[in-house]
């Protein structure tokens, strides 16, 4: 898929809800995978497996997560039925990573160094037999998603010689749209959200916001949140200069 057809695929689905660019993602594609990070974009997880029951889920196990998202993830894999990949970082680069820097590096240093060895390293391997992935990116998350739009040629993880498709259909959607449709649909998410944990990631990296703080507060609080993305989603960088 080149891109024209993103740019007419955007087009059309401009305005379209979630489970209609899902079912046209899932309809096109047959080497596409959905990621899921273990917050509140369990809802494509819901939707997808109502339109292709075998459609392929995986997780990027950090090694850093809170146990609640380790046991929200096993609950949403005996829930759905599914089989949910996890994907591990390389054990060597971890090793070093930890050797050379320490263990908490990214409060001196940035997170981007361990975000690189734990969690692009991994997509980066299964990106790879893709030819289009499925996010839970939203427009309202974050200055760097402010632009999102439905439909997208990879930047970051599209090779020369073969095009990746980032699909996200949420961009339109508001956090409030998310939680509504978990409460209607009786969706099973995170026990974290109920202790103030909006946008979830490591542990080391991630901590409740009070009221009136944006959900992307509470991941490295301490950078500037024009940088507050880890690598999955780095195209957003680029194009917000």
């Amino acid at each position: 898929m080149d891109g024209k057809l993103v740019e007419r695929a955007r087009r059309e689905l401009a305005g379209a809800e979630p489970q209609e660019i899902l079912r046209w993602a899932l309809e096109r594609f047959q080497r596409i995978a959905l990621s899921f990070s273990g917050a509140e974009d369990v809802v494509l997880v819901d939707m997808a497996v109502r339109i292709r029951p075998d459609v392929a889920v995986f997780s990027l196990d950090t090694g850093r997560l809170h146990p609640e998202t380790y046991r929200f993830l096993e609950r949403v894999r005996e829930h759905y039925g599914i089989a949910l990949e996890v994907l591990f970082p390389d054990a060597a680069e971890v090793e070093a990573l930890v050797r050379e820097r320490g263990l908490y590096s990214f409060y001196r240093e940035g997170h981007k160094a361990c975000c690189a060895v734990r969690k692009v390293a991994p997509l980066r391997r299964r990106l790879a037999g893709l030819d289009a992935w499925v996010t839970g990116q939203r427009r309202d998350q974050s200055p760097t998603r402010a632009a999102v739009p439905v439909v997208e040629l990879d930047a970051a993880f599209s090779q020369p010689d073969r095009p990746l498709v980032k699909v996200n259909p949420l961009a339109e959607w508001s956090s409030a749209q998310v939680w509504a449709y978990i409460r209607a649909h009786d969706v099973p998410y995170n026990a974290l959200h109920a202790r103030g944990y909006v946008s979830i990631g490591c542990e080391p990296c991630t901590r409740p916001v009070l009221p009136h703080q944006h959900e992307r507060e509470g991941r490295w609080w301490w950078e500037d949140a024009r940088e507050k993305e880890c690598g999955l989603h780095a195209g957003n960088l680029a194009a917000n200069g």
